[in-house]
């Protein structure tokens, strides 16, 4: 099975107006689907040609509690943070100067070896990252793993290792599939 990115990452807003302000006027997503009835929206923005950011917009919806990002958290937590990669270290300071005049607070650019990042948050309380990729490093075709400690699982390597799960033994029957409205 070859996976196509992520179709879309699907966030929540209690204001959609701010949202499409946010990320189609001030990042430069293109808003590419919007649908919705009383009390509930659905809209979509352009990452790029495969992937997309979408947003729930529906009565009541707050923001997050602000979690900075890689930082430890106690209590029920979904995810840390969403990176949007950028093609240069250029297209990474332009963003940084851009959020930086709109008054959303950004970090300084930050080394990981492998990428260089800036964080910031969205107008929901949504933790972002804006990275470029390092030459020389590329984790996609020389996978690293620098962990002290890594869990046993980690040790097995980077692809994925059959017999780990119960084999599929009753496929659904083509005459049995079917699309629910």
């Amino acid at each position: 099975m070859k996976f196509r990115g992520i179709n879309h990452l699907a966030m929540v807003t209690g204001d959609m107006d701010k949202t499409i302000r946010f990320w189609r006027d001030l990042i430069g997503m293109r808003l590419i689907n919007g649908f919705g009835q009383k009390g509930f929206r659905h809209y979509f923005f352009e990452i790029d040609d495969k992937n997309t950011l979408a947003f729930f917009e529906w009565d009541g919806a707050a923001c997050v509690e602000r979690k900075d990002h890689g930082v430890p958290f106690k209590g029920p937590i979904v995810f840390d943070h969403i990176a949007f990669g950028v093609d240069s270290s250029e297209e990474a300071w332009q963003l940084k100067d851009k959020l930086e005049a709109a008054g959303f607070g950004c970090s300084d650019v930050i080394d990981h070896v492998f990428i260089h990042s800036i964080y910031s948050f969205d107008p929901n309380g949504i933790p972002i990252e804006f990275c470029y990729e390092i030459a020389g490093h590329d984790i996609r075709k020389k996978p690293v793993l620098n962990d002290d400690s890594p869990p046993f699982a980690a040790t097995e390597g980077s692809e994925p290792q059959p017999g780990k799960w119960p084999e599929v033994t009753r496929p659904t029957p083509k005459e049995e599939r079917f699309i629910a409205k």
